[in-house]
């Protein structure tokens, strides 16, 4: 049987054992009682926890479906290279210089009175003018010299040359032409030169001298 203790700590008898049949502590009066000296306890810990062995982790599988697996097709990538086009920097064209066009040189004919008669343009007849209305006039109009009949109507054509570099002529008439006194060809052309001689007709009555300028 324990032996009755004072339980009040500021008492000389704190702990002490006294008789067996104390009611109270001799010293302080205070009511006995079995009082066993502390003992430092340690605070109460949680038991361990048992760890149950690893198990794999549960995978899901998806139920088994009478719809078929549909898989969304893969589109090749854009080659965007294709659709972008980069700016090009916009560069003017130069003035593309244009010569002024050539010009024909002036024909001139001086006839043997020392009239003259020019060429307007770079091509025509050479004749007289018809008397019949609505017949345009030749563009060397020798209407009006002395024997005038020996020339035709269309007695010669005249037309600058640009591979020739000259004027040609060509015999269209019934009475002849001479150049430099040498008959012509009807339907062929011969060149005019500065200063030739230019004869119409056999009876040496209608005579030019040619001038190009």
């Amino acid at each position: 049987m324990p032996a009755n203790r004072c339980p009040n700590p500021s008492c000389e008898y704190f702990n002490r054992a006294l008789p067996n049949n104390a009611k109270v502590c001799p010293w302080c009066s205070t009511p006995v009682g079995n009082v066993v000296s502390p003992t430092p306890q340690t605070p109460s810990q949680p038991p361990p926890i048992q760890q149950q062995p690893s198990q794999p982790p549960v995978q899901y599988q998806r139920p088994p479906t009478d719809q078929p697996n549909y898989q969304t097709p893969q589109q090749a990538p854009i080659d965007y290279s294709t659709v972008y086009q980069p700016r090009v920097s916009y560069q003017p064209t130069p003035p593309v210089y244009t010569p002024p066009p050539q010009r024909a040189p002036a024909l001139k004919l001086i006839h043997s009175t020392g009239r003259e008669f020019h060429l307007i343009g770079e091509g025509g007849y050479i004749g007289r003018r018809s008397q019949s209305p609505g017949i345009a006039p030749p563009e060397i109009d020798l209407t009006g010299i002395p024997s005038e009949g020996i020339v035709s109507r269309r007695h010669a054509r005249v037309d600058w040359d640009w591979s020739q570099n000259s004027y040609m002529i060509v015999d269209m008439s019934t009475n002849g032409i001479y150049l430099n006194n040498n008959p012509l060809t009807p339907g062929m052309q011969y060149r005019l030169l500065n200063g030739d001689s230019l004869r119409f007709g056999q009876d040496n009555l209608v005579n030019f001298t040619v001038y190009v300028v």
